[in-house]
C-alpha cells in the first residue's frame, strides 16, 4: 500500500513509499483510509521527535476517517461503515482507562507518533478506537476533528468549562486548535476574544462578530482589560508558548484559568508565581480528550453545532507540500489530506 513515511529527520526524510498492509491482531479492525489532516505535531516528528518513543521508518499522520474493510465480531462495525479514528491506541485496563481518561493510559500510543499513522491507504486499529459515522457524513469535515477539535473540546469544556456569561481569550486564533476553540467556545455561549495578525484574518473574525486583537499592534492584556471593563478573561486558551504566556497571565480575571496544549514558540516562559497566588490563577495542561469527549464532539458536529474550517486540501502524495503550507502565516483553519 502507499503511505507517507518518515525515513529520517528533516524535510528530505518525508516521502511516499510502498509499505506492507498492517497486521490484524484479534480485536482489531482494518480501515481503508479516505482522508486525514495535518497537525503541528507532524512537523515536530519530522524535525525532532525528541521525547516520543518511536522507530523509523514511521507512517505519519495522527487523525483521519475511512471505511471499515473488516472488523471483529461484536464490535458493532461492518464492512463499508464510515468511521472516524480516535487518535490513540489504549489498553482499556489501566487505572486512567478504567476511569474513562484514555489520554492518560499508561501504555497509550498516539497514531503517527508512537506507532504507524493515518497517511496511508490502510490502517489497523483496535475496534474500540473507532467511532461509526452516519452514512451521509461529510468525510472531509470529519477528517479534521480528531486532533484539533478534540484538543479544543477538552480545553473549552474540561476543568474550567466555558459557558454563557464567561469570557474566553484565544491566542493565535488562526491555527487549527485555536480556531476550533473559538468555534466551540462560541457554541457554548461564551463571549470570545481572539488574538491574530494580518488584515485578512482580523477582518475574518470581525465579520463573524468576534472581538479580534492585533497582537502585533496592540498590547493584548491591556486590550482585554479594556474590552472587559477591567475584569479580564475567565479562560485563556494558549498553545503558542513563551511569546504569549506573559500576556495570557496578565489578561486573566482574578480566579481565572489558563489552559495550554502547546509551546510552538518555546517551553520555558516565566512562571510569574506572585501573580498566580495573589490572583489565585490556575494553569491546566491539556492533550486531546477521552473517548466520551470525542463522542460528544462528533455529536455536536453532526447536530450542526459548528462547521470545521478547512483552509486547503492536498492529495496524499503532496503531504510534503502540505507541511510547508502549515507554516504559512496566512493559513487559517485545518489542512486536509485526501487519500482515496
Amino acid at each position: 500500500m502507499k503511505a507517507i513515511t518518515l525515513q529520517q529527520r528533516g524535510r528530505a526524510g518525508v516521502s511516499l513509499c510502498e509499505m506492507p498492509r498492517p497486521d490484524l491482531p484479534p480485536g482489531w479492525a482494518r480501515v481503508r483510509m479516505r482522508a486525514a489532516s495535518v497537525n503541528r505535531v507532524d512537523l515536530y516528528m519530522r524535525d525532532s521527535g525528541a521525547g516520543i518513543t518511536h522507530e523509523l521508518p514511521l507512517i505519519m499522520g495522527v487523525d483521519g476517517v475511512g471505511e471499515v474493510i473488516e472488523a471483529p465480531e461484536g464490535a458493532g462495525l461492518a464492512p463499508g461503515d464510515k468511521v472516524i479514528l480516535y487518535p490513540y491506541e489504549f489498553c482499556g485496563a489501566c487505572r486512567p482507562c478504567l476511569a474513562g481518561d484514555q489520554p492518560l493510559c499508561h501504555s497509550a500510543k498516539i497514531l503517527g507518533e508512537h506507532r504507524h499513522g493515518t497517511f496511508a491507504e490502510e490502517l489497523a486499529l483496535p475496534a474500540r478506537s473507532l467511532l461509526r459515522l452516519a452514512p451521509e457524513a461529510d468525510m472531509d469535515q470529519a477528517a479534521v476533528l480528531g486532533v484539533a477539535y478534540l484538543t479544543a473540546w477538552r480545553m473549552v469544556f474540561g476543568k474550567a468549562p466555558a459557558g454563557p456569561g464567561s469570557v474566553v481569550l484565544i491566542q493565535g486564533a488562526g491555527g487549527g486548535v485555536s480556531y476550533a476553540a473559538m468555534q466551540l467556545a462560541r457554541m457554548a455561549g461564551a463571549r470570545v476574544i481572539v488574538t491574530t495578525s494580518g488584515a485578512e484574518k482580523l477582518a475574518h473574525f470581525r465579520a463573524l462578530g468576534i472581538e479580534a486583537i492585533d497582537y502585533r499592534a496592540e498590547d493584548v492584556a491591556k486590550s482585554v482589560m479594556r474590552l472587559t471593563g477591567g475584569e479580564g478573561a475567565d479562560l485563556v486558551v494558549d498553545n503558542v508558548g513563551e511569546k504569549t504566556w506573559g500576556a495570557s497571565l496578565r489578561a486573566l480575571a482574578r480566579g481565572g484559568h489558563l489552559v495550554t496544549c502547546g509551546a510552538t514558540t518555546g517551553a520555558h516562559p516565566s512562571a510569574d508565581i506572585q501573580r498566580l497566588f495573589v490572583r489565585q490563577l490556575s494553569i491546566h495542561g491539556s492533550t486531546m480528550g477521552s473517548v466520551e469527549e470525542f463522542r460528544r464532539l462528533v455529536r455536536a458536529w453532526e447536530a450542526g453545532g459548528f462547521t470545521p474550517l478547512i483552509d486547503r486540501a492536498f492529495p496524499l502524495e503532496e503531504v510534503p507540500a502540505a507541511f510547508e503550507h502549515l507554516e504559512d502565516p496566512a493559513r487559517m483553519g485545518k489542512i486536509l489530506i485526501r487519500i482515496a
